[in-house]
């Protein structure tokens, strides 16, 4: 059974928290601005975008949170493919203060040998900072290493890269990709939920189905992606909660928002994909669901679940965006 992610978030929270308490408001709202325009910048950076102790503090309480729940949610889908495989080790590459790692230890429990790669030394020391109040992550190894062609991970049950492609050139992201493939039994990749996020993990898709991974999820099978280039784009939903410096930040009251993000996640193993997933919020009407699928056929389809189909319809009016349909042990 899956640890539950709820102990984890909040410690990782109230660690973050701590942190921020002693960065004076305007100078971190200030620095979670510019390295947010940094990161949204379409040149990819041959130097670390943190540079000091209070960019990290800044941008990891803005941005941990919601690279945790994201890659949470990745990894959930993934152990529902993989539900008698938990990772023995654990490499996340370009994993700056380690969202990933938490979100592993919210997976699956347990203690494994973590490494984090990555080539912002402030980023690494903070991480190994927080990392303390976590048990399970307190022996992690924080290594700086290059992110790019020069890449060398260490052979590992699982590797995780997420929000990194865009840093890089192609030719360093195919390297990464190669080299997280070369070295790992299963691979997730996470990057943001936009246009350009998700041709960036189409790419990599491509890629560790080529060095010989099944896919185990979101999509339910291993064949070319249905979605025609450019008229629209894979991503889901993750719910996060939001810190006083998110709302201070984004000059919002709302205690929550929504992280978009589009993943991989494949496998040397047998995995066993969902038969088709969720890839819209589906649409409630009266006595009726429209469920937006990918469908293990290679095809996307909108299907009319009714109230003529009896615990079905119950099923449909519960799905959430991201989820595996039909529900275990239902008929479509």
């Amino acid at each position: 059974m899956n640890a539950p992610a709820a102990p984890a978030a909040d410690t990782l929270r109230a660690a973050l928290a701590g942190l921020v308490d002693g960065l004076p408001p305007r100078q971190a709202a200030q620095a979670v601005e510019r390295l947010i325009a940094n990161y949204r910048g379409a040149t990819p950076t041959d130097a670390p975008i943190l540079r000091d102790r209070a960019d990290v503090v800044a941008y990891a309480a803005y941005r941990m949170p919601a690279t945790f729940e994201a890659v949470r949610s990745a990894l959930a889908a993934f152990a529902e493919a993989v539900p008698d495989w938990v990772p023995g080790s654990h490499v996340d590459v370009g994993g700056g203060t380690g969202a990933a790692t938490w979100a592993v230890e919210a997976t699956w429990g347990g203690v494994r040998p973590v490494t984090v790669l990555d080539w912002a030394e402030p980023a690494l020391a903070l991480g190994r900072e927080i990392a303390a109040a976590n048990p399970a992550l307190r022996d992690a190894r924080w290594q700086r290493s290059r992110i790019g062609s020069a890449l060398r991970v260490e052979n590992t049950d699982l590797v995780t890269v997420s929000y990194v492609l865009n840093e890089l050139t192609a030719p360093d992201r195919a390297a990464l990709v190669d080299a997280a493939a070369t070295a790992a039994q299963a691979v997730v990749i996470v990057e943001a939920g936009t246009p350009d996020g998700y041709a960036r993990v189409i790419e990599a898709r491509d890629r560790l189905i080529a060095a010989g991974f099944q896919v185990a999820a979101p999509c339910p099978h291993s064949a070319v992606c249905p979605i025609v280039p450019g008229t629209d784009w894979c991503h889901f939903s993750a719910r996060v909660s939001r810190s006083s410096l998110h709302r201070q930040v984004k000059g919002g009251s709302l205690a929550y928002e929504d992280e978009k993000f589009s993943y991989v996640a494949a496998a040397r193993f047998p995995v066993a994909p969902a038969a088709s997933r969720v890839v819209r919020r589906p649409q409630i009407r009266k006595g009726q669901v429209l469920l937006d699928l990918c469908e293990a056929d290679e095809q996307l389809r909108r299907r009319t679940v009714t109230k003529r189909h009896g615990d079905l319809y119950k099923a449909a009016r519960d799905a959430d965006w991201g989820d595996p349909w039909p529900p275990a042990g239902e008929q479509p």
